[in-house]
C-alpha cells in the first residue's frame, strides 16, 4: 500500500471515536452514579478484607470518562496527538473494568471488549485518520 494512501479501514478510527466517546458518557454517568453513593463495598478472600469505597471509584470512572469523551472528539480530527493520549486512555480504561469486573460484570465486560476494538483501531489504523482530514 502506498504511504499517503487512504483507505476504507479509515473508517474503524472514526468509529473508534465514536465508542471512545459513548464509552467515556457512560463512564461519566456511571461516575456520577458512584460518587453520590453513599456506599462502601467490602469483599473477603478468607485471608483478607478489603472495605472500598464506591465514591471513590466514581471519581475514576468520572475522571477518566471525561478525558475519554474529549479526546474522542479530538479524533475525530486526525490529531495524532489524540490517537497517543486515546491508546493510553483505553489501556487506564481497561484495568478500571478489571477492577470493576466483580461489581458490574455485563458492563465491565462490553467495555473491555469495545476498547479492544477501539485499541486495535487505533493502533492498526490511526494514520489514516490524520491522513483523511
Amino acid at each position: 500500500m502506498e504511504q499517503g494512501r487512504v483507505t476504507a479501514w479509515v473508517g474503524w478510527v472514526w468509529f473508534a471515536a465514536a465508542v471512545l466517546v459513548t464509552v467515556g458518557l457512560f463512564g461519566v454517568i456511571s461516575g456520577l452514579v458512584a460518587v453520590f453513593s453513599p456506599d462502601t463495598v467490602i469483599a473477603s478472600n478468607g485471608d483478607a478484607v478489603a472495605v472500598i469505597d464506591v465514591s471513590t471509584w466514581g471519581w475514576v470512572h468520572l475522571a477518566i470518562g471525561v478525558l475519554m469523551v474529549l479526546v474522542g472528539l479530538a479524533l475525530f480530527g486526525g490529531a495524532a496527538w489524540a490517537r497517543l493520549i486515546a491508546i493510553v486512555l483505553i489501556v487506564f480504561n481497561l484495568l478500571a473494568q478489571f477492577v470493576a469486573l466483580p461489581a458490574t460484570p455485563w458492563w465491565s465486560l462490553v467495555a473491555i471488549i469495545l476498547s479492544m476494538v477501539v485499541l486495535w483501531a487505533l493502533i492498526v489504523h490511526g494514520d489514516e485518520a490524520e491522513r483523511a482530514t
